[in-house]
């Protein structure tokens, strides 16, 4: 696997502890500031429920592959790590987590994107 800054990794599972507990508004609080700029809390609110509440809990996650990269389709150039996770849900046996934390504007690793299929 490609290595990824051990920071980036903390802050994707620390957030993903928090979308796991079902805690949108902590959530949405903890992404990176081109994330909140983009999308309002109500409507981030309203996409994790679409889109983790038919999946049910978290059974198991596995990190599978992280990959530091500087630019990303739609965002601004910058430091990302986009990883993604093999992740076992009570409703989905084989899900995939894309988990995209970057470096924010005050050096912090903060989650910029997530995607589940």
């Amino acid at each position: 696997m490609p290595k990824s800054d051990p920071a980036a990794e903390r802050a994707a599972n620390e957030w993903l502890k928090l979308i796991d507990a079902g805690d949108a508004r902590a959530s949405w609080r903890a992404t990176a500031t081109l994330f909140r700029k983009a999308v309002t809390e109500e409507q981030w609110t309203q996409s994790l429920a679409a889109a983790r509440s038919p999946l049910g809990a978290v059974v198991n996650r596995t990190l599978k592959h992280a990959e530091s990269v500087t630019q990303l389709p739609g965002a601004p150039d910058g430091d990302y790590v986009v990883m993604q996770f093999d992740t076992q849900f009570e409703k989905k046996r084989a899900g995939v987590e894309t988990v995209t934390p970057m470096l924010d504007t005050d050096g912090q690793w903060r989650v910029s994107g997530y995607f589940v299929r």
